[in-house]
């Protein structure tokens, strides 16, 4: 399993993109993909929410269970991936690409973002 070198990471298993123009892109890791199983349902924040760093913005849900989806920095939602809306599967498929759940306009970040080097070594013990 590999991690893009180029995003940061979460305890909770989210990934984060640079910011571009401000807004950067949310997704789930493919280490959290695989241990949910099968996405069958997802409940996005919608454009125009506020999200608070490391806090409940949504959930995914597979044939295992339902699991909260953490925003892992604090702004407003400016898009949310209607493909994986309409087609869940997408998260597991291509959760660094496709599957991708939300953007961000950023606000702030916490000072706890892990790099791939850092998350890998995080996820290895769990």
């Amino acid at each position: 399993m590999s991690n893009p070198q180029q995003l940061r990471y979460t305890k909770e298993h989210e990934w984060l993109s640079d910011a571009e123009d401000g807004v950067a892109t949310v997704g789930i890791t493919e280490f959290a993909a695989n241990a949910l199983g099968d996405v069958v349902y997802a409940q996005l924040p919608e454009v125009g929410d506020t999200v608070t760093a490391g806090e409940t913005c949504g959930e995914l849900e597979s044939t295992k269970s339902v699991s909260d989806l953490y925003s892992p920095v604090s702004g407003e939602v400016v898009a949310a991936n209607q493909d994986v809306v309409d087609d869940p599967s997408l998260v597991n498929t291509a959760p660094f690409e496709g599957g991708w759940l939300f953007k961000v306009r950023v606000a702030s970040e916490p000072d706890d973002l892990l790099t791939a080097d850092e998350y890998a070594a995080f996820s290895a013990g769990n």
